[in-house]
């Protein structure tokens, strides 16, 4: 296990989204500390440690959702890997889309991996669950 935490900030605007993603990290294998952004402005500035963000951890991943308000996912994405300061930071898209535009898009844009947010509740936490291990558990994550 690693000595310090790892920080994960959820980029994502369903509350009941956000609880479950809480309670499968809670269940992972991992130490870590999620922080929250409900939309794309407030996770970018998040990420740039901007206002009421100034005293924000930089994350060591990232978890996407596409469909935010005020800035999409999309659009931060694209910011996020076009910034010299952010882009190694690996972001996984986590969305109930399944449109292959979407699946391209991202990828276009330098996503770390797409993932389907199953419906079922059991499946979203399996999922969640998964990304903890793979990430946080196998991935070596850069630290700056």
């Amino acid at each position: 296990m690693t000595e310090h935490a790892i920080e994960i900030l959820l980029v994502e605007d369903n509350p009941a989204d956000v609880r479950l993603t809480i309670e499968a990290l809670k269940e992972g294998k991992m130490k870590n500390r999620l922080s929250v952004a409900r939309d794309g402005l407030d996770a970018l500035a998040f990420l740039r440690r901007e206002g009421a963000y100034a005293d924000a951890p930089r994350p060591d991943l990232v978890l996407l959702d596409l469909n935010l308000p005020r800035m999409d996912g999309r659009e931060l994405l694209a910011i996020i890997k076009r910034d010299e300061a952010l882009r190694r930071i690996p972001v996984v898209v986590l969305t109930t889309s399944k449109a292959e535009e979407d699946i391209l898009r991202t990828y276009d844009l330098h996503a770390n991996c797409y993932v389907t947010k199953p419906v079922d509740l059991d499946q979203f936490i399996e999922v969640v669950k998964s990304i903890d291990d793979f990430w946080l558990a196998v991935v070596k994550l850069p630290r700056e």
